[in-house]
C-alpha cells in the first residue's frame, strides 16, 4: 500500500495535494482498496464553496456508496474529467490519474491539522 510522503491525508480517507493555492483531491490507496472496484464518481459541486469536512460528492463502488468529504474549506473548481469514462482511475492510480477534484483552499493553515503520511499509515494499521 502507498502513502505518499508529499500528501496530507483526513480520517475520512482522502488525500490532499497544495501547489499553490490550489489543491487536488482525491481517496487513499487504503480506502479505494476497502472499497473494491470503484465503478461511478458522482462530484456535483463545482464552483460551490463548502466548508472543512462538508460533502463534495460520492464515491460508488460494486458494493457500497461512500461519501466524499473535503480535507480543507475552499472552492471546488474542477472534477477529474477522465473519471466519467474510467473511474477505474481511482483504483489503479489513486494519486495519480485517479485524483478527485481541484480545488481553491480558503485557508492553507488548515492542512496542518491533517495527517501526515506517517501518521496515517498508523491510523490505519499499516
Amino acid at each position: 500500500m502507498l502513502f505518499p510522503e508529499e500528501l496530507r491525508y483526513t480520517e475520512d480517507h482522502e488525500w490532499v495535494r497544495l501547489e499553490g493555492g490550489v489543491a487536488t483531491v482525491g481517496i487513499t490507496d487504503h480506502a479505494q482498496n476497502e472499497l473494491g472496484d470503484i465503478v461511478y464518481i458522482d462530484v456535483t459541486s463545482v464552483g460551490d464553496s463548502l466548508a472543512k469536512s462538508e460533502v463534495f460528492g460520492s464515491v460508488e463502488a460494486v458494493k457500497t456508496v461512500s461519501d466524499l468529504f473535503l480535507p480543507v474549506a475552499g472552492e471546488v473548481l474542477e472534477v477529474n474529467p477522465a473519471l466519467d469514462g474510467t473511474p477505474e482511475a481511482v483504483n489503479n492510480d489513486p494519486y495519480g490519474d485517479g485524483w478527485i477534484i481541484k480545488m481553491k483552499v480558503s485557508d492553507a493553515s488548515e492542512l496542518d491539522s491533517l495527517m501526515s503520511a506517517e501518521d496515517y499509515k498508523t491510523f490505519v494499521g499499516a
